[in-house]
Formats: structure tokens, C-alpha cells, sequence
């Protein structure tokens, strides 16, 4: 009876630690980045707001390059990204606190002048950044620093969008595609509600659209297959252009001073010839107006793939997810009533449809979907999710992640993404 006892109370003892642990953690990363998440979504509304109130701004473009390139000398941040975060989840490598100053500024002046970037590169940045020394301080392992890493890269994603369940699992099932470590489920979800509820409290609206979805029936599921389909390849025209932006920019570019004013200059004279700034900066306004309205000019997703290819792989600074949103949803507004189906609500499918397959995260996505239009429709999303992850191949934005499992058969089959 004594040994039973003792071993129970072992047990109790084994799993309240670990809880409590991950509790603080969850708390102190969640706090921590709803204050700076909420910081960073006001600073890049307020540079958004006034390039749009002073569209002079733009021409500056050229000479915030040449400042980010500055700003991460003097901070030693070169070749800090996103695929540096993932790199330290998969092998532990270091991430460095003055990254955090690097991203914050770049981004802004990204904004400020520009730039066709969005947010949540910079937010999977600092968000990890500031997991990883809280797990530090803390004084975790290796393998709870990179459970910590998790949990400020969600947090940070859940303070800008508001979706602290696909946070949650965003952060999950990125790293490595077909595996997952379900013990940094309650640590991730108990930072993004913590960072969600700071970035309320501070006034920041979580991200949300009305869409209305058509009556589940066969004819329209065969619709939105046909849209997940070809969302998949403009899944693969995105990540191409990324990638291969990146590598011909620095090819002709090879020294980062030139590299970031010259790709600055190709998008001031892009957006001249075009005669609007429709493409510059994170284009909410317009994923609302394709979502909300049905409203999309028919080249809108082109533009934006080559406006985004060019800035990022400029070296200017941002993330990739909310252009994934705008060229899904302005062509799943374009292609949707070619389709039969609703425009507003074929930019819904386009949207999520383009992000999965770009992100190569399916089980998220669909729960993206959900916090951000809505239970109504999620057979649909869920539809056109499936065909978009397969068919993407092992497209993706980020070149760091590794998928383990095959997309066309149950089998283990390490692949890097491309």
C-alpha cells in the first residue's frame, strides 16, 4: 500500500510539474507577445495609413531598403527569417533577441513605403524569438526551449488575427509536415488566448469576414473541388515566384545594398505603370472587398505574386501568409462565378484554399477557416483545402520545413519543401 501511495504520488507530482511549468510559460510568452503583437499591429496600421493619406511615400521605397539592409548589419540579424525559427525547432539552433528590433522595424518601413509584404513573417519571428528566451529564462531544456519557440509563434499569430486555435495548431504542424507533437497543443492554446485576450483588452479587432455560404448539395461541392484544384496551382505559381525571385534578384544583385534599393525601384515603377498602389503593402481592403463584396479586377492575383515575389525577395521584410490571402481570395473571386459559384464566397474558398497549399498545413487551415468566416461552409473549405494540399505537390513557402509523410500515399516519405 505504502509503494502504491508513493508511486501515486510520484505520479501526481510528475504531471501537476509539468503543467505548471507549461502554465507560466504559456502566460508569461502569451502576455508578453499580445503586448508586442498589439504594438506591432498599430505601428504597421498607423505606416499603412499614412502611405495610403501620402502616396509620396512610395517613393521612398528605394531608401527604406537601404535602411532594413542597415538596420540588420548593425544588428547582426542577416539571414534571419522564418526558415531560422523553424531551424531552431527542428535542430535547436539559437535564435538571437536582436532580432526582434530588426523585424519590428523592417516590416514597418516595409509598410511605410510600400512594400507588398504582410504581417505574420515578422510575427512568427518575434513571436518565436520571445518563446525561446522566456523558455530560456525559465531555464528549460533544449526540447522545452523548442516547445517555447511554438508557443510564442502562435501567440503572436493569435494577438494580429485573432485565431488562437488555428495559431495553436498553425504552429504545431508547420515545422514538420505529418508529425506532430500533440504535448505543445495545451502550452500553444493557453499562450494564444492569453495573447488574444491582451490584444482585445488593448482594442486590436480580431480579423473576421462575412461570408455567406451556399446549401451543401453535390453540384456545388463538384464546383469548389474543380476551384481547390486550381487553387493548388496558383499555389505553386506563388511559391515559384518566391523562390525563384530570391535567387535571380541576388544573382544580378549579389551585394544586399544594391540588391534591396534596385528591387525597391522595380516596384515603384511597377505600381506607376499600373496607376494605382492596389498591390503595395498587405492589400486588406482589398481581401475584404473580394470576400464581402465579390468585388476582384481580373489580373488582381498576378499582380500581387509578382509585387510580392519582388519585395520579399528584395530582402524587404514582412511574411507571406496575408499575400497568400489576397491572391487566393481575388482569384477565387475571379474564378469562382466561372464556376457557378458566388464570388464572395468562392474568395472565401480561394483564400483558405491557397493558404493551405502554400503553407502545407491542412487540419489549420480548416480551423482558420472556421474562426475566420464561420461554421457555415466548412465541408466546402474542408473539400477544397484536401485537393489544394495534394495537389501543390511539395510546393511551400517556407524552404525549411520538412514534409515526412507522402501527399499521395500512407507512407513516410521525407521530402524538402521546394
Amino acid at each position: 500500500m505504502k509503494e502504491y501511495l508513493e508511486g501515486l504520488a510520484q505520479h501526481v507530482w510528475t504531471y501537476t510539474a509539468a503543467l505548471a511549468k507549461w502554465l507560466v510559460l504559456a502566460l508569461i510568452t502569451g502576455t508578453v507577445c499580445g503586448l508586442l503583437g498589439t504594438a506591432f499591429h498599430v505601428a504597421v496600421e498607423l505606416a499603412t495609413g499614412w502611405r495610403q493619406g501620402h502616396p509620396w511615400m512610395l517613393w521612398l521605397l528605394p531608401l527604406a531598403g537601404v535602411a532594413i539592409v542597415g538596420i540588420y548589419k548593425l544588428t547582426h540579424s542577416e539571414g534571419q527569417n522564418t526558415n531560422a525559427v523553424i531551424e531552431e525547432v527542428k535542430s535547436g539552433t539559437p535564435l538571437h533577441m536582436r532580432l526582434l528590433p530588426a523585424i519590428f522595424l523592417g516590416s514597418v518601413l516595409t509598410h511605410l513605403c510600400g512594400g507588398s509584404a504582410g504581417r505574420e513573417g515578422a510575427a512568427l519571428q518575434m513571436g518565436g524569438d520571445i518563446g525561446y528566451h522566456a523558455g530560456r529564462w525559465l531555464g528549460l531544456n533544449d526540447h522545452d526551449c523548442r516547445t517555447a519557440t511554438l508557443c510564442g509563434m502562435a501567440a503572436f499569430f493569435s494577438a494580429l488575427f485573432g485565431t488562437p486555435l488555428a495559431a495553436s495548431l498553425f504552429a504545431m504542424m508547420m515545422i514538420r509536415i505529418g508529425v506532430v507533437f500533440y504535448a505543445a497543443f495545451t502550452p500553444c492554446f493557453v499562450a494564444s488566448l492569453v495573447a488574444y485576450a491582451v490584444s482585445l483588452l488593448l482594442g486590436v479587432a480580431p480579423t473576421r469576414f462575412a461570408v455567406t455560404a451556399p446549401e451543401e448539395s453535390v453540384s456545388m461541392m463538384i464546383r469548389v473541388a474543380i476551384l481547390g484544384a486550381a487553387c493548388a496551382l496558383v499555389t505553386i505559381l506563388f511559391c515559384w515566384a518566391l523562390h525563384g525571385a530570391e535567387v535571380q534578384l541576388r544573382r544580378f544583385f549579389p551585394n544586399a545594398w544594391i540588391k534591396a534599393p534596385a528591387g525597391g525601384a522595380i516596384i515603384v515603377v511597377l505600381t506607376l505603370l499600373l496607376g494605382a498602389q492596389r498591390y503595395n503593402g498587405a492589400g486588406m481592403d482589398v481581401i475584404t472587398a473580394a470576400i464581402e463584396q465579390g468585388n476582384a479586377q481580373p489580373l488582381d492575383w498576378v499582380w500581387k505574386i509578382l509585387f510580392t515575389a519582388i519585395t520579399l525577395g528584395a530582402g524587404y521584410k514582412g511574411g507571406e501568409v496575408v499575400p497568400s490571402f489576397f491572391i487566393g481570395a481575388t482569384f477565387g473571386c475571379v474564378m469562382g462565378p466561372l464556376l457557378g459559384i458566388p464570388a464572395g464566397f468562392a474568395a472565401a474558398v480561394g483564400l483558405i484554399a491557397v493558404f493551405c497549399g502554400a503553407s502545407n498545413c491542412l487540419i489549420s487551415s480548416i480551423f482558420l477557416a472556421i474562426e475566420l468566416f464561420g461554421s457555415g461552409g466548412v465541408l466546402y473549405y474542408a473539400v477544397a483545402c484536401g485537393l489544394s494540399y495534394v495537389l501543390s505537390g511539395y510546393s511551400g513557402l517556407y524552404s525549411s520545413q520538412e514534409i515526412l509523410t507522402s501527399k499521395l500515399a500512407s507512407e513516410y516519405h521525407t521530402q524538402p519543401v521546394k
